[in-house]
């Protein structure tokens, strides 16, 4: 049984209702505990952001909230991931999701579509005030350690009173509020040097329109291109690309004041001179997107413990992570359920614990393998000793060279399939079995590693 009950449930506050935020809502909500409220800064929520990959850990999770069908309807089920030379040569191919033996698929989604399924069914499940938009979390502060009610308050601008909670969530992103408040010396995020230029462009689809492609390397011009979108009557579809340059100076601790400012197409072609990808109109693709956005590849040093009292972080607040992985919402979404059950098995200071010990070590571990940036070293190999191109990668490399692109996207990753597949699902309290019956919490058991 749950430790909370009736009028004994705690009252929590998540600050931040992004894709963490809201799958916390959704989680708890789904454990029983249901007295929760989400604020974000932001006055209107809105369409924003681009693709997103959702890892088969993540789909599992989102599966077992309900949320299959919606995810399904708005996505692509990614088969494969192929990195190529900037020529078009194929250096390493390899399935995903389904294909790759996982009991669940891997999703390339507009970041958009999700949170407005989530959102939706946060105001369904919770109710329409479950989300109060236009509330920026400015700082907390708590009761003296001791006692099972310790409370929190959490002000916000513009609210003259505080919001008081026995737990609050800081899901509120890489420039976390709540992790200011935790950790008031830390600084700014770290930028590491590159610059990624971000659009997506209505095009056709291309090789079997399932398909993420990687052509370059980091210590050069990187691009990132995968479909989010099924091809419409049109036959097109809605690529996602992504170009990473290195713009020189070395990396900074503070990045430029302009970053996230969007600039047109043309800024972004001259990066790409001489690109040939025989099967994929690289310039045209780019050429097409109606807002082109150029953001800093930034994280944050991980932290030695994301609790404070009745105070956790969770998601990007927690661990930003590069996203070479294609794992930043994934790990947000994995830290949701894992804490919602045990807050569902445990009382709060135990449940907390267990949440950190848990997932903090894991996910330093994944932030250790994105800024290793891998595999850009054996990409940047290729480039070396084939500048010109080649018919046959076996030609530059040899194989077991090339099987190391798969022990370096498993690491990213976090999980391989056997792995995922065999962690055994538990059942939510009794108490809310029925209510959740459409989309049960079936967390993990503490021995399989996920809480």
């Amino acid at each position: 049984m749950t430790p909370y009950s009736g009028k004994n449930s705690p009252r929590i506050l998540i600050a931040g209702a992004g894709i963490g935020g809201l799958t916390t809502a959704l989680s708890l909500h789904a454990a029983g505990l249901d007295n929760v409220v989400v604020v974000e800064s932001c006055p209107r929520l809105r369409a924003v952001g681009a693709g997103i990959n959702l890892q088969p850990a993540a789909v599992r999770e989102l599966t077992e909230l309900g949320l299959c069908d919606d995810l399904a309807a708005r996505a692509v089920a990614t088969a494969r991931l192929e990195y190529h030379h900037r020529y078009g040569g194929l250096i390493w191919s390899e399935p995903r999701g389904r294909a790759a033996g996982y009991h669940w698929p891997q999703y390339s989604v507009h970041r958009a579509h999700l949170q407005e399924v989530l959102l939706r069914e946060v105001r369904r499940r919770l109710g329409p005030h479950a989300v109060l938009t236009g509330r920026r979390l400015t700082g907390y502060e708590q009761d003296p350690a001791g006692g099972t009610r310790r409370r929190v308050r959490a002000y916000a601008a513009g609210d003259p009173a505080p919001y008081t909670c026995d737990l609050l969530i800081g899901a509120d992103g890489i420039n976390s509020a709540v992790r200011a408040v935790m950790y008031p010396h830390e600084g700014p995020p770290i930028w590491n040097g590159v610059c990624m230029w971000r659009g997506l462009s209505h095009a056709p689809p291309f090789l079997d329109g399932r398909t993420m492609v990687i052509v370059g390397c980091n210590s050069r011009v990187k691009a990132v291109v995968y479909p989010v979108s099924p091809p419409d009557a049109s036959g097109r579809s809605t690529l996602n690309w992504v170009v990473e340059t290195r713009p020189g100076g070395g990396p900074a601790t503070v990045p430029p004041a302009d970053w996230d400012a969007a600039v047109p197409p043309g800024v972004v072609l001259p990066h790409l001179d001489g690109w040939r990808v025989p099967f994929l109109d690289l310039h045209g693709t780019i050429a097409a997107a109606p807002r082109v956005l150029r953001y800093p590849m930034i994280d944050r040093d991980p932290l030695p413990t994301w609790v404070d009292g009745r105070v956790v972080l969770l998601g990007d607040a927690a661990h930003p992570l590069y996203p070479t992985g294609s794992n930043g919402a994934s790990q947000a979404i994995v830290d949701a359920r894992v804490l919602a059950y045990l807050l569902a098995h445990h009382h709060m200071d135990e449940a907390l614990d267990r949440y950190d010990r848990t997932r903090r070590p894991e996910t330093t571990r994944l932030l250790a393998a994105h800024r290793r940036l891998e595999p850009d070293p054996l990409l940047h190999q290729v480039e070396m000793l084939a500048p010109d191109g080649f018919s046959d990668i076996r030609e530059v490399l040899p194989d077991h060279k090339l099987a190391d692109i798969r022990s370096c996207t498993r690491k990213v990753t976090g999980v391989d399939a056997a792995g995922l597949n065999a962690r055994s699902s538990w059942s939510v309290p009794a108490r809310t079995a029925s209510a959740c019956a459409s989309s049960p919490l079936a967390a993990r058991s503490p021995r399989s590693g996920r809480g």
